[in-house]
């Protein structure tokens, strides 16, 4: 099944996306929807119109309904992104504990505001309700790893590392 613009999932991945929508109750498949844009942002790095359009033609529902579920969950990129997408905690406790200061640090090292991607392409930073990592603040996430009790001399470690 092909999306707008020829976006269409490579053969193995949509057997995959049919084994997914195949776990739910006929008339249910939008049960598979984050399964599914987990998939897609992998595949194209990001939920662009046509890519959460494809989906929604994928499952049978409102392009609508796809656009509500991205927009709401912090995990789905709307727009493009860097290749390691810093999300960092703005709560009270990881403030507390010097966030601000690290995360300024790190926007400047950067040369970006949050929401941003660096000149180079390879970080965008986003800004993100609690990680819940607040004994161990301030804390960002790179996709599934955790960077705690972090310094700006950390934050410059890390970037050092990861912008190679």
């Amino acid at each position: 099944m092909e999306g707008k613009n020829n976006i269409v999932f490579p053969a193995e991945t949509l057997d995959l996306v049919k084994k997914i929508i195949a776990r739910y109750p006929e008339g249910k498949q939008k049960s598979a929807l984050l399964p599914i844009l987990h998939l897609a942002q992998a595949e194209w790095k990001w939920c662009s119109p046509e890519v959460m359009d494809y989906v929604a033609t994928l499952l049978s529902i409102k392009p609508i309904e796809v656009y509500e579920v991205a927009s709401f969950y912090t995990m789905f990129h709307l727009e493009p992104v860097g290749e390691h997408v810093i999300e960092y905690c703005r709560t009270g406790p990881c403030c507390l504990m010097g966030g601000v200061e690290v995360y300024d640090h790190l926007k400047k090292r950067l040369g970006v505001e949050t929401g941003g991607t660096s000149a180079d392409g390879k970080f965008t930073v986003k800004e993100v309700e609690c990680l819940a990592a607040c004994g161990w603040g301030p804390v960002f996430q790179i996709r599934e790893k955790f960077y705690m009790h972090l310094t700006k001399e950390k934050v410059d470690q890390i970037i050092d590392e990861l912008g190679k």
